[in-house]
């Protein structure tokens, strides 16, 4: 702002602005998530990324937020089979996302009780537990406890029956 008093210019600021500017390690990491959709990102990793880099905070901030190391964060951002709840609710509410739009496939499986739709695919090929174990190569009484909740289905288990 300039203001013309007495033959004399006086400057005053209107405002100063302060702000972080975030810049991701590498400039591909960067063009991956420009302008991107987030529906179209496939893990949970990605989306992690993408959504802390749309709200431009640290991986510490986050790891703080949700009460975790920063090292264990950097290992959500690298990728994970399984990613806690409780500490996913709370980097959701930091992010100002709904939980579920951070899950992949798996993780949303599981988070929607994945022994209702384990019971369900075993029915739908009509099977018992032991057929259905003997089919897939599972012991009958893991496939039990799968559908009890007793034990968490592998990802790499979850692949084989469901894509």
């Amino acid at each position: 702002m300039v203001k013309h008093a007495l033959k004399e210019v006086l400057y005053a600021p209107l405002y100063i602005h302060s702000f972080q500017l975030l810049l991701p390690h590498r400039m591909d990491e960067a063009a991956k998530f420009n302008g991107l959709d987030p529906d179209r990102l496939v893990s949970t990793a990605d989306k992690l990324r993408y959504y802390r880099y749309k709200k431009a905070l640290l991986q510490r901030e986050v790891a703080d937020y949700a009460g975790i190391d920063r090292s264990t964060y950097i290992k959500y951002e690298a990728g994970l089979d399984y990613y806690p709840p409780d500490k996913l609710g709370k980097i959701a509410e930091l992010l100002g996302v709904d939980i579920a739009d951070l899950l992949d496939k798996y993780n949303a499986f599981i988070r929607n009780g994945q022994g209702p739709q384990i019971r369900a695919l075993r029915r739908q090929m009509r099977l018992t537990q032991k057929e259905f174990g003997k089919r897939f190569g599972i012991h009958e009484t893991t496939v039990r406890e799968w559908e009890h909740e007793n034990i968490r289905i592998s990802k790499k288990q979850y692949i084989k029956l469901f894509m």
